[in-house]
């Protein structure tokens, strides 16, 4: 307790154990707060990445979108000119394209077509 002085004792010491009081209680309301911000920053970055999965999504489907619906648009000759400039070149696919000449070539019995001894 405190001292007597020309104050009251009583107000004296009130006024003390509060202020212990708030000394104490301090880490403790410090570190409540701290938890709180940690849990509400935790929860708006789950918010975040739930948007940017759904803006995501909204972008793949109109991507997809356009990209059947320019298929469905091609006209045939735009389509062969593709697939040619595609396989031009490959060596799979022009040793396929070969091999279909030459059987169409044994099922028509084309007289030029080599023989093969079995």
């Amino acid at each position: 307790m405190a001292d007597n002085t020309w104050m009251n004792s009583q107000i004296t010491d009130a006024v003390t154990q509060t202020n212990v009081k708030v000394l104490g209680d301090a880490p403790a309301e410090s570190m409540g707060m701290l938890y709180q911000m940690m849990a509400q920053s935790t929860g708006m970055s789950m918010q975040n990445m739930v948007a940017n999965q759904q803006h995501k999504n909204s972008i793949d489907s109109a991507v997809v979108t356009g990209a059947v619906s320019l298929l469905y648009t091609l006209d045939v000759a735009a389509e062969g000119k593709a697939t040619q400039e595609v396989l031009s070149g490959n060596p799979v696919a022009e040793t396929m394209a070969s091999l279909k000449g030459v059987l169409a070539s044994f099922k028509d019995g084309n007289s030029n077509a080599p023989k093969f001894n079995t």
